[in-house]
């Protein structure tokens, strides 16, 4: 039996979990509703792979936990299922949006980014069992704080990719594509601090905070490079406290892409260097860089040759691309360990209410894991 031909078979199961999963309102800022996600998704996992035979909980006070279950292969290496569970939609949300599949479209809080690749995830490891497939060693490690930067889970990350065959990245696809590049992100705060003035009465007496932080938004703007893949984003701005009044405080917060890890200094000097036209305004500036990008190294572009074989000898030709968005493949990739992302659904729609799955694509990317992982020994 081919890989697909396996894959079609577990299809209704696989939905049917996909279900389950998505029916867990996991946000990244609700931590009760994250530790009951995760307990049930343990169990989930125990009940389709039978009890691991290693288990790791790294707990948080604040963020979703890190489940680590290791399953032991038949031929020797590690291969690392990196997936998380958080969604950027808040509880509640389901109650109003429930699961839906029809007509070949599944749709629902989460299913496209990522919980259908978690689900694939299982079933693969599933899938080499019954085809009786040699395989390395599978590790499986969850996280439930990827989508506000995996503040917790990097560390165990890292640590769980060191040694490993190959890191494999379940979030969705482009349009079927993997993801063998991605933008690094930065995060940052950027706060003027100005002279409060009766805007009537004594006009000169003040220094706004907001026209100084006008100034400092054409700069940041400008600091942008299409050339070289580098965006700056002013995405809020907020001050002020009446419009007679010389605002004393003003904020912006920035979001930064780079494709070039060299960028990251450029920008760094860039932030560094921000002053306000008026002297009276002092400018300063929180923040850091949240991920680093994620750049095609020598292993992963072996490790995607591997991926592109197994999906031609199954009849069909797999493409990869390079995204704006980042994950938690970049912490890998900037370790210079291999690496391979989008390895899950085929749809569209993350983080928006057209969110959805086309089911026809769930077998051949179930196939191309298994035979990836076997291809491996």
């Amino acid at each position: 039996m081919s890989y697909k031909d396996w894959s079609r078979q577990a299809l209704p199961a696989m939905l049917d979990d996909l279900r389950r999963i998505v029916e867990l309102e996991t946000h990244s800022y609700d931590k009760p509703m994250l530790d009951e996600g995760l307990d049930t998704i343990r169990a989930w996992v125990f009940d389709r792979l039978g009890a691991p035979d290693t288990e790791a909980r790294h707990t948080d006070t604040v963020r979703g936990d890190v489940l680590e279950l290791g399953y032991a292969g038949t031929a020797p290496g590690t291969v690392l299922l990196l997936s998380h569970y958080d969604t950027v939609w808040p509880t509640g949300t389901l109650a109003g949006w429930p699961y839906t599949d029809e007509d070949g479209r599944v749709t629902g809080p989460g299913a496209f980014d990522m919980k259908l690749g978690l689900v694939q995830s299982v079933w693969a490891l599933r899938g080499l069992r019954e085809l009786g497939l040699p395989h390395p060693s599978v590790k499986f490690l969850f996280n439930g704080d990827e989508e506000i930067g995996s503040p917790h889970s990097r560390p165990y990350i890292e640590a769980a990719g060191e040694g490993a065959l190959a890191t494999l990245v379940f979030e969705a696809s482009l349009d079927g594509k993997l993801k063998t590049a991605r933008k690094g992100v930065g995060l940052f705060d950027v706060t003027a601090t100005g002279v409060e003035a009766h805007a009537g009465l004594d006009p000169y007496a003040g220094a706004s905070a907001i026209h100084a932080l006008a100034g400092i938004v054409g700069q940041l703007a400008s600091a942008g490079s299409r050339e070289l893949g580098t965006t700056v984003n002013v995405g809020t701005i907020s001050g002020g406290t009446g419009r007679n009044v010389t605002a004393g405080g003003a904020g912006c917060g920035v979001d930064v892409r780079v494709a070039e890890p060299s960028e990251m200094d450029r920008i760094d000097k860039v932030f560094a260097g921000l002053e306000a036209a008026d002297p009276r305004v002092g400018i300063s500036v929180e923040g850091e860089w949240n991920r680093p990008p994620m750049t095609p190294n020598d292993p992963s572009r072996a490790l995607f040759a591997t991926a592109r074989k197994v999906a031609a000898d199954e009849g069909w030709e797999l493409e990869e691309t390079a995204v704006g968005g980042a994950s938690d493949g970049n912490f890998v990739s900037a370790l210079g360990r291999p690496v391979l992302d989008g390895l899950g659904a085929v749809g569209g729609g993350a983080h928006a209410r057209d969110e959805h799955i086309l089911v026809k694509h769930i077998p051949e990317r179930t196939a191309l894991v298994i035979g990836l992982i076997t291809a491996l020994v």
